[in-house]
């Protein structure tokens, strides 16, 4: 297969005709091939690659409708200047030497008192490692401006997978197919790991068992034959309850466990204090339920795990990850290919983020870091000696903070503020751009270079442009290329341009003629990586005792740390709230993608009959979910989905799509994980009553 592809001189990207290969540049561990069709300059079908392996010719629903995505009626074409209130929503067309000639005489004049007090604020609104943090983050190294900590997401399980396993790496995706056990753990895989779950399937065909330990009743826990339906937050009581029946009955690999393992005498008597009937009253599971899932752990030579980051967004995630991740190596799992464990593949690929990012522009400076999980809070911190300089202005892209941020009623306080001078680079007005002063139109996938590594797999992609740009909008390297020049920096990696990113993301690792070939090439990873141990930890072997974390002043073994607010602490707020993701949204996008936005119908929370009745809560009902932090309003379906005592806050719709101007987050807390500061999203009280 072919690319034909014209050039445009006037856009600089590529216009084709037939069918272009690209990326899928969402946040999920698939990151799918694509095949764009194009006739005319006019992208009329999106579809998975058929040659590449993971993606197999298949899409989610939600990538599918790429094409309406882009070519969307409220598609972002030309830039904005604010000429109402902040957070009102009213913008006039400005051009863009104008805008960018503002921005750039506000952020100088910013940068001369203290170029701290200017903040990036980016995540994963694109997985491309071009249009995401190189020419962006050589901007704000170049600028000396405040550094962000991007935790929203996975940095609890990031953390407590590279203190165990020496990084965020494991087993290949593609051997789940030859289990005989598979444990899914904090994923609804049917949702967000769709290629997995085909894999899943050929397992189960081939006679293997499928269980799912989750606080939901999901679409995933449906299709497996046995769910745990834990608390929220007690992964890690079930995992060492698991540990201690492995000890208890010597379902255990000693050979495995002597080579290649650190720590084993105190992880063995911590795991002793954990009885199947401790964990079960913690967990709130029956004991049996813990019992059988030992012995098939302890029986199974291909037993596997598909750990997901659904489990590590409370206080102890961190510490959860980590007992998760001593399983394998106690039967010595991960002998074979189709044993250990996948929280995530991105640790295996070799980045070379420093010449994508460039810290050296920061010439010796060491300037804070903000915590985006924080943001509410850190946007009205006064200057002090301690916090530094207040946020004088904020630099979004790839995000939308206002939507998916916690606690956001201090997010929407902070961004509404009159003295702060915010700039986006979106697609479309989100709840976001709503408080911006100036928004301006960024590329979507179908229209720029980029290139892909995978949390799922162990592929690299290349993304190449189908379509030119819609209208006025630039790819975000552009962007702040031309900040870069109004700002009179001068150095030549500003003048680096997309495909040249692209070559230098893998130099030397990945063959860029290959990618330019077929779309993707694979890693050279072995089937068994760590068969003969070999783990990317300090002492080379899966370290069950941490002294790195000792040396911090943390326990060097995992444990169960409860909840910050657990269920029964608060005569108030009787019941905890998770809030998973809406099957047809991926986090706040495609939220105003009509077609996915019919499926999902409207904001809604899960709640289980028991804690229905009797507050008079019926479905279609609308209900008001609240605590100390604010409340939000919703539909209300009762539903076996939710467990007793635990309410589902179907997550993330843009909170001007809500019933009354908010969404979840408006009671979500921004407390920070016990390792990785990452956010608490599933850590939350709530009360619930009919409107």
């Amino acid at each position: 297969m072919a690319d034909t592809i014209s050039i445009s001189p006037s856009a600089g990207l590529a216009i084709a005709s037939g069918e272009i290969r690209g990326a899928c540049p969402h946040d999920c561990p698939d990151t799918c091939a694509l095949l764009t069709t194009v006739e005319d300059g006019i992208a009329v079908k999106v579809r998975g690659n058929p040659a590449h392996l993971h993606t197999d010719g298949t899409l989610c629903t939600k990538v599918s409708r790429y094409a309406e995505r882009t070519y969307h009626a409220e598609r972002l074409t030309q830039p904005l200047k604010r000429i109402g209130p902040k957070g009102a929503g009213r913008f006039a067309p400005v051009a863009w030497g104008e805008a960018l000639d503002d921005i750039a005489a506000r952020l100088q004049a910013i940068a001369r008192r203290d170029p701290q007090a200017i903040l990036p604020y980016s995540y994963a609104g694109t997985m491309g490692l071009v249009q995401s943090e190189s020419i962006a983050a050589r901007f704000f190294h170049k600028l000396g401006a405040s550094l962000l900590d991007r935790t929203i997401c996975s940095t609890a399980g990031g953390e407590g997978l590279t203190q165990t396993l020496g990084g965020k790496v494991g087993m290949k995706v593609e051997f789940f197919a030859e289990a005989g056990l598979i444990v899914i753990w904090g994923s609804n895989s049917i949702t967000s790991n769709l290629h997995f779950w085909r894999l899943a399937q050929v397992a189960k065909r081939n006679g293997a068992r499928l269980v799912c330990i989750d606080p939901r009743r999901t679409e995933t826990a449906d299709k497996c034959h046995e769910h745990l339906q834990i608390q929220p937050g007690t992964d890690a009581a079930l995992a060492l309850a698991l540990m201690h029946e492995l000890i208890a009955n010597d379902w255990l690999d000693h050979d495995y466990i002597a080579q290649h393992t650190l720590g084993w005498e105190g992880l063995r008597e911590r795991a002793l204090g954990w009885s199947p009937e401790r964990a079960a009253r913690v967990c709130g599971v029956p004991v049996q339920q813990i019992r059988d899932l030992a012995r098939d752990w302890g029986t199974t030579t291909l037993a596997a795990i598909r750990l997901n980051y659904g489990m590590q967004r409370v206080r102890g995630g961190g510490n959860a990850a980590r007992a998760i991740a001593c399983l394998p190596a106690l039967t010595g799992a991960w002998r074979h290919r189709a044993g250990g464990l996948l929280l995530s593949s991105s640790g295996m690929f070799p980045v070379d983020k420093t010449a994508l990012q460039r810290p050296d522009l920061l010439a010796g400076r060491q300037p804070r870091t903000i915590n985006m999980s924080t943001i509410g809070d850190d946007l009205l911190r006064p200057a002090s000696a301690q916090f530094g300089p207040a946020i004088e202005a904020l630099i979004v892209y790839n995000s939308n903070p206002v939507a998916v941020a916690p606690e956001s009623g201090k997010v929407v306080r902070g961004f509404a503020r009159e003295n702060l001078f915010t700039v986006v680079l979106e697609h479309f007005q989100t709840d976001t751009a709503d408080f911006a002063d100036y928004i301006l139109p960024a590329t979507t996938q179908l229209e720029h270079w980029d290139v892909h590594l995978s949390y799922g797999h162990t592929d690299v992609l290349l993304n190449r442009p189908a379509i030119a740009p819609l209208g006025q909008a630039r790819p975000n390297t552009q962007t702040f290329r031309e900040l870069a020049v109004r700002m009179g920096f001068a150095d030549t990696c500003f003048a680096d341009d997309d495909e040249a990113l692209c070559r230098q993301a893998f130099a030397g690792h990945v063959d860029f003629d290959e990618l330019l070939e077929s779309g993707f090439a694979s890693l050279q990873v072995p089937d068994a990586p760590f068969a003969q141990g070999g783990f990317p930890t300090p002492s080379g072997k899966c370290e069950f005792f941490s002294e790195r974390l000792a040396w911090q002043g943390l326990d060097g073994l995992p444990d169960h740390l409860p909840n910050y607010e657990v269920p029964g602490s608060s005569p108030h707020y009787p019941l905890a709230m998770i809030s998973p993701p809406a099957r047809n949204f991926l986090n706040s996008s495609f939220v105003n993608v009509r077609s996915l936005r019919d499926i999902e119908g409207e904001p809604l929370l899960e709640i289980h009959e028991r804690d229905a009745a009797p507050r008079g809560i019926v479905t279609g009902g609308v209900v008001r979910v609240f605590n100390d932090r604010g409340e939000y309003r919703c539909k209300a379906e009762v539903s076996t989905r939710a467990r007793p005592g635990v309410v589902n806050g179907m997550g993330i719709w843009w909170r001007k799509l809500g019933l009354d101007g908010t969404n979840v987050n408006q009671v979500t807390s921004q407390n920070l994980t016990d390792m990785g500061r990452g956010p608490v999203f599933y850590d939350c009280l709530v009360e619930v009553q009919p409107v």
